[in-house]
């Protein structure tokens, strides 16, 4: 496994090795998970932008949407447990 090296001043490192502490996690753990989570956020944000992409290419190329009062009606009713017809896209006025 390679190693990296990270310089942190000594209020971050004494900052980083506190949380770890109430974490029950070593400042090594703490670090790596931190790590981890800032890369899942990253790639999560990437992925939600390509669907965004995708879906205003789309809009763009057909000129269809849902309103969104009908597509707020749609979320609450499904919120509810209720199965209700999904609304239908139309033209852009």
């Amino acid at each position: 496994m390679p190693t990296t090296t990270i310089r942190l001043d000594d209020d971050r490192e004494d900052r980083i090795s506190a949380a770890a502490d109430l974490a029950g996690k070593t400042s090594h753990a703490f670090i790596v998970d931190a790590v981890a989570r800032a890369v899942e956020q990253v790639e999560a944000q990437e992925e939600l932008h390509r669907i965004a992409e995708k879906r205003w290419a789309k809009l763009l190329a057909t000129g269809s949407s849902v309103p969104w009062d009908d597509a707020k009606k749609y979320l609450a009713a499904r919120g509810r447990g209720e199965k209700p017809v999904k609304p239908t896209a139309r033209k852009l006025e």
